[in-house]
């Protein structure tokens, strides 16, 4: 990969009085069981902050574009952005203003009243179906639009690292149009991320969860000739032990991946590291009858939620002395507290690790959060789960690679 133009650069260049198109991941959780829904989880909404902060004290007026949710290319109330502008707002402790549209009237009076250090959000670009357009008219028309807000001297900074992988209106096409640059948030991910692509140092350990194998093939095929261990939990470990000829209940099983896994059990060795139990329940619920056992002995009707206390043991005792150690996925149904040990334990374990630790978005740092783990015992959390497994299997990212062509600069 090239290297990056910064916001470094653009404010060498003098950013006041300029517009800038900010693109955010602001797609955070949401609590919509009152009048007025509030964002439950800010983690990304601080994550742009330093970059946003330093724009506006530049002098820029800056105009954030983000989604929230799969509104399915029309306006939907539920997938309003005004929590998320409330809250930015809040942590800026300044007014920020949400258009009513994404590129509309709305959108260009509110630009257009914009003064030097403002702040605007535009509404959801998802209310717009061009933004996720497979056609390139489609999406280049909607660039358009966003670029023709800015004005004369407009620029683009990508700080969405959340959606880099995406080639989409707001993230990949606006570039083309605009002289673009990375975000700080962007950066960090990307240099954090070629650490681990690079020299990391060793022992290097992967900790990988989540619900299927399929969603992680990639990433596993990727790294397991580089990595020293592999610890698998979560959902997917069950196809793993199906593969091995294990009883496993009702557990989640992707049986069309048993050879694959097959495959990846015998290219791994002893490097792959399975559970040795697992909590079972009787019920997919949070009141369900509970009972630990055997990996290898599930029994039937009963389904797997969680890893066991003995493999959380055995995963703290291969992660110990682990220098780098890279994880995505939860160990188990984190959202319900009996199911939440595994996941609590693996991740205490990692933030004990006396070396490099990356928590890879998604669920992983969402449990980081909801199970009260400080930020700072880990080394970096990412912002983008999807993103980041994208860039470890080697697979371009568009939002990365029109970066590195500079956009129109």
């Amino acid at each position: 990969m090239g290297e990056l133009s910064t916001v470094d650069d653009l404010i060498s260049d003098g950013v006041a009085g300029r517009s800038v198109l900010l693109r955010a991941d602001l797609n955070v959780p949401l609590d919509e069981t009152s009048d007025t829904a509030v964002v439950t989880d800010d983690g990304r909404i601080r994550a742009m902050l330093p970059t946003l902060g330093r724009l506006v004290d530049a002098g820029a007026r800056v105009v954030v574009a983000a989604h929230l949710g799969r509104p399915e290319g029309a306006p939907d109330p539920r997938y309003s952005l005004a929590p998320v502008a409330a809250r930015l707002g809040q942590l800026l402790d300044r007014p920020v203003r949400l258009a009513t549209d994404v590129t509309g009237a709305g959108a260009r009076a509110a630009v257009g009243e914009m003064t030097d250090g403002a702040v605007v959000v535009l509404e959801n670009v998802r209310f717009d179906a061009r933004e996720t357009s497979k056609d390139d008219a489609e999406r280049a028309e909607l660039a358009g639009e966003l670029a023709g807000l800015l004005g004369t001297g407009g620029a683009f900074v990508s700080d969405g690292f959340g959606v880099v992988h995406r080639k989409q209106a707001s993230v990949y096409d606006v570039a083309r149009l605009l002289p673009a640059y990375a975000g700080d948030l962007v950066l960090s991910e990307v240099d954090v991320l070629r650490t681990l692509t690079g020299d990391p140092a060793r022992p290097y350990a992967v900790v990988l969860g989540g619900s299927k194998v399929s969603d992680k093939l990639g990433v596993i095929d990727a790294l397991l000739p580089t990595v020293d261990r592999l610890l698998v939990g979560g959902g997917m470990c069950f196809t793993f032990l199906a593969a091995q000829g294990h009883e496993i209940g009702d557990s989640l099983v992707e049986w069309e991946m048993l050879d694959t896994c097959k495959r990846l059990l015998s290219e791994a060795g002893d490097a792959l590291i399975l559970p040795s139990d697992v909590v079972v329940a009787d019920a997919f619920a949070a009141d369900a009858d509970t009972r630990v056992v055997a990996a290898d002995a599930i029994p039937q009707g009963w389904m797997g939620l969680d890893i066991g206390p003995d493999s959380v043991r055995t995963f703290a005792d291969a992660l110990a002395p682990a220098r780098t150690v890279f994880w995505n996925g939860p160990m188990g149904v984190f959202e319900m507290a009996a199911f939440a040990g595994g996941t609590r334990g693996v991740a205490e374990a990692i933030a004990d690790v006396d070396g490099f630790s990356v928590v890879g978005g998604g669920d992983s740092a969402a449990a980081v959060r909801t199970l009260g783990l400080p930020d700072e015992r880990f080394g970096h959390i990412s912002t983008g789960g999807g993103a980041s497994l994208e860039f470890l299997e080697g697979k371009e990212l568009p939002g990365v690679t029109i970066l590195e062509e500079g956009g129109a600069s």
